[in-house]
């Protein structure tokens, strides 16, 4: 799901979280004022035990290694009363490693059809509640297995993906095996049959809470026979005869909750249900479209029955559940969590309220259904805050989620709703979120992580988040040895350091090498943290100072890998973008030079040219073109196989992106400074697709495609291969129209190169090939080219600067028409003696017009300033320069413009020679 150095100072949050029934143990707690040793093996049991129950399962296991005491304390039962498996890969063997600790667990919570195949080895007899996710390959046999083992079992949870493989007879199983069974939450079965309702409700007399949520079949008559039922939830489901719910589950005696959110249940059913049930508190109907284009429907007319919808009220119908009618507003949640006096009913209604509004506007949020806007804004972000404050982690953890998706509108392209996000942000959900990230439960940690993610793609709430410390609480989970929680934390780390002022900061929290470390980590089974990491040392390493960083802590190394041994798109991408990135600042670093001496760099990137995905080509010419400015890579890539690989790349990128062509001839241009290179090009058929680019419409493609022209054109058999291709009326068309004055410069300087007379000496005239595709005409191509070449140059000459300059030496009127013919950006070309040497001599041309262009190509290069002017100016003087710039500036039959642009650089030269010897 992007990317420069103003540090952020990070504000420490003064509010915290507390995670329910784990208080937080505050530093004053842990260290002691004294600098005294401690002999930490001296505390009483109860406080290591106390200790140990604030840290995650790994954290466990490492502190009770340290010694017998802490061992024999690390397996205390009441350490073990719950097992959250998420975020490990549980097979059989581990899970009878385990056994022995689990024999009081009563808690699980897992992931996957594996683990969910070895929880029966855990031996947790006396398990109470079992919850999992990731269950679209979890079977008949694997569920009947796990109940007939634990026939204590009182809640099953299975979602909120689809369970796509378990049909009625593992549900039937699980009536028979589980007798105590009282909650039953199943997502996505296909159908549940009339058969199975029965016999929960014959076997399990004390099921208070059902949802069959997301499922294509429920046969309503015969729930309407589970009379235990107390909370109900057919959400998301479908084919159901609300005919027959209306006229029947109003009769379930003890029915108080029931939720039909995204159904198309309409308003008689509704009103029918809530005038019929005496014992009905709440119907929960979310984002039921049917109930909602109903205008006149009226929900004030059921006394003591609340119903919750999108045009409702929430917070005020949830206040109105309360005896204390003082209970109103947004906190209404959290005044409930606070009671004093505990009032049993109510705290079931409003558990099991927080669980079905964290799932339906979870899935709500997952569909993004159009026209949600308004209740995005006004109620559903600060719903989804206030469930983040849940006693119960389930909760907690969707409505984190829930957060991270209802902002996104487009997931491929990282797009947010700016209105959304900044939402959440002023009803102070960054510190939630950052306070949730800091919880010792990793499942919170990751969703707290990917909302903070998914927010900071906004850069007011990026700076919001960098300003509460979350570049620092980000950067220490990109350390965790948790997979799911270094992944989201790189993600967010990826996202922040697009801002300039957030680099400095990530580097100096230690977030470069952590980053780096992901990699060596996780590289053999973690394609989503790869890509994030890289994704973010590719945003880092666009700066300068942070790209030195990436470098010392072996990013070059590491990304190469990636680069090299990475199978999966994304991360290849990311790679080849981190390395194009570590090479772009050849003139202040030596990164580029590094990049090139790592074993097997040049080689991956020329191979990821040919990827089938556009992304990965485009970076990894992206990375081969900033590479080709450095002499041993250019050479190396050339070795490699690059030139090969560019030119069919040019060749295949005809309706690719703007990106991906730029970045093809952009590479072709940089590995083109070599003549060994531009002959290799053009004999491998290069010059057409540069032709092609040429005439692309948008100007950074026909820029570089009109430097590769250029510095091909400098070999008098390419600039025959040009004008026989059509390449003429190509860099006319630019010379005279392109929007971009470089690639005006260089076409107007490719086309000096074709007809400065060295293309006649290879090819007289008379030896073109005579096919009609290639019956170019050398003098009307030249008369076509010199036109418009003196055109070119006429555009940055003033008549009165020239006359002002032409009467008199003084260095203001030089200085007049420097600044007229100034081109700002050529001032980064670099060229060789070859080529400067080619322009001095092209001042004796007997052309007029190729003087002038001569010796305006010359001022740009020498202009005092320029990145390589002083190169230039050595150059110049080592090939006797100076001798024929006066004769020119002397000559009488020269143009004013040659005179005068002569004069200029000699001016220059005199500058530059000053300037090196002070």
């Amino acid at each position: 799901m992007n990317r420069r150095v103003r540090r952020k100072v990070a504000k420490k949050s003064k509010e915290k979280v507390g995670v329910p029934g784990n208080p937080e143990i505050g530093d004053a707690d842990l260290c002691p004022d004294s600098n005294e040793d401690v002999d930490w093996t001296s505390l009483p049991d109860d406080t290591v035990i106390q200790l140990f129950s604030c840290l995650n399962y790994r954290d466990r296991a490492s502190l009770s290694s340290t010694c017998k005491i802490w061992r024999v304390l690390g397996l205390s039962s009441c350490l073990w009363t719950s097992l959250d498996l998420r975020a490990h890969k549980c097979d059989p063997g581990m899970a009878v490693s385990l056994a022995s600790r689990c024999v009081n667990l009563q808690k699980l919570r897992f992931r996957g059809a594996e683990c969910a195949d070895a929880i029966i080895h855990l031996q947790a007899r006396n398990l109470r509640e079992i919850s999992g996710d990731y269950c679209r390959k979890i079977t008949d046999a694997t569920l009947s297995m796990i109940v007939a083992r634990h026939e204590a079992l009182e809640t099953l949870q299975l979602g909120p993906d689809f369970c796509e493989r378990i049909s009625s007879d593992a549900i039937k199983a699980t009536a028979f095996c589980c007798p105590k069974l009282k909650k039953l939450r199943l997502s996505g079965l296909r159908d549940v049959s009339a058969e199975v309702i029965n016999a929960l409700a014959k076997h399990c007399p004390n099921l208070i809470d059902i949802g069959l949520l997301d499922c294509l079949k429920v046969d309503e008559v015969a729930l309407g026979n589970v009379v235990s039922v107390l909370f109900l939830s057919v959400a998301g489901t479908s084919n159901m005869k609300w005919g027959v719910v209306s006229h029947l589950w109003h009769k379930l005696p003890k029915l108080i909750g029931l939720d039909v959110s995204r159904t198309d249940i309409g308003p008689s059913a509704v009103s029918r249900l809530l005038s019929l049930s005496p014992s009905l508190k709440v119907l929960c109907a979310m984002n039921c479209p049917v109930l909602e284009e109903d205008n006149n429907f009226s929900v004030n007319k059921y006394k003591g029955k609340l119903l919750l919808a999108l045009f409702t009220d929430i917070f005020k119908g949830l206040a109105s559940l309360f005896a204390d009618t003082t209970k109103t507003g947004k906190n209404v949640l959290l005044d409930w969590r606070n009671l004093k006096t505990k009032d049993k009913n109510l705290d079931e209604i409003m558990t099991w309220l927080e669980w079905i509004l964290s799932h339906t506007l979870l899935r709500t949020a997952e569909s993004n259904p159009q026209g949600l806007d308004a209740f995005w804004l006004k109620q559903g972000a600060t719903i989804l805050l206030s469930l983040m404050q849940s006693s119960q982690e389930e909760v907690q953890e969707r409505a984190a989620t829930g957060l991270a998706t209802f902002v996104v509108i487009d997931d491929e392209n990282a797009s947010i709703d700016c209105g959304r996000a900044e939402a959440v942000m002023r009803d102070g959900g960054i510190r939630l979120l950052l306070n949730l990230a800091k919880s010792w439960r990793e499942g919170l940690q990751s969703e707290a992580a990917k909302a903070i993610a998914n927010l900071s793609v906004n850069a007011n709430v990026a700076k919001a988040v960098a300003e509460e410390g979350g570049i620092q609480i980000l950067a220490g989970l990109a350390s965790s040895m948790n997979r799911l929680v270094a992944e989201e934390a790189a993600g967010g780390l990826w996202n922040l350091s697009v801002g300039e002022e957030h680099k400095g900061a990530i580097a100096e929290a230690g977030g470069v090498k952590a980053l780096v470390d992901l990699i060596f980590k996780w590289f053999s089974g973690g394609d989503g943290v790869l890509e994030r990491a890289a994704g973010a040392l590719a945003n880092l390493a666009a700066d300068d100072k942070c790209s030195m960083e990436v470098a010392l802590a072996g990013g070059v190394h590491a990304l190469v890998m990636l680069a090299r041994n990475c199978k999966f798109e994304g991360v290849q991408e990311q790679a080849a973008r981190a390395l194009a990135n570590l090479a772009a600042h050849g003139d202040s670093n030596t990164n580029n030079a590094a990049v090139g001496q790592e074993a097997g760099a040049l080689e991956a990137l020329v191979q990821l040219t040919r990827s089938l995905h556009e992304g990965v080509r485009q970076e990894a010419a992206g990375a081969l073109w900033n590479l080709s400015f450095d002499d041993r890579n250019r050479e190396a890539i050339a070795a490699a196989g690059g030139v090969e690989a560019l030119v069919a790349l040019a060749q295949s990128c005809a309706n690719a992106s703007p990106g991906l062509q730029e970045r093809a001839a952009g590479a072709l241009w940089g590995l083109s400074v070599s003549e060994a290179n531009s002959i290799a090009i053009g004999r491998e058929g290069g010059v057409v697709p540069l032709i092609a680019l040429a005439r692309s419409e948008t100007e950074d493609v026909h820029e570089t495609a009109a430097g590769a022209l250029w510095n091909l054109a400098f070999n008098p058999g390419n600039a025959l291969r040009i004008v026989e291709e059509g390449g003429v009326p190509a860099l006319v068309d630019l010379c005279s129209s392109s929007v971009s004055k470089m690639a005006r410069f260089m076409a107007a300087l490719a086309l000096a190169y074709m007809f400065d007379g060295r293309m006649d000496e290879f090819a007289p005239i008379g030896t073109l090939t005579e096919s009609t595709s290639k019956s170019a005409n050398l003098d009307g191509a030249r008369r076509m080219a010199l036109k418009h070449i003196e055109a070119f140059v006429l555009t940055f000459s003033d008549p009165q600067a020239f006359a002002t300059a032409a009467a008199s030496s003084a260095p203001a009127a030089l200085a007049q028409v420097t600044e007229r013919a100034r081109i700002q950006e050529a001032g980064h070309l670099r060229c060789s003696g070859a080529e400067i040497g080619r322009f001095v001599a092209m001042l004796r041309n007997p052309s007029s017009i190729l003087k002038a262009c001569a010796a305006f190509a010359l001022l740009q290069f020498t202009i005092p300033g320029g990145r390589h002017a002083l190169h230039h100016a050595s150059l110049m003087q080592s090939a006797g320069a100076a001798r024929v710039l006066r004769a020119a500036a002397a000559a009488a039959t020269a143009p004013l413009e040659a005179k005068i642009f002569a004069r200029i650089v000699l001016r220059n030269l005199e500058y530059h020679h000053i300037e090196s010897s002070i």
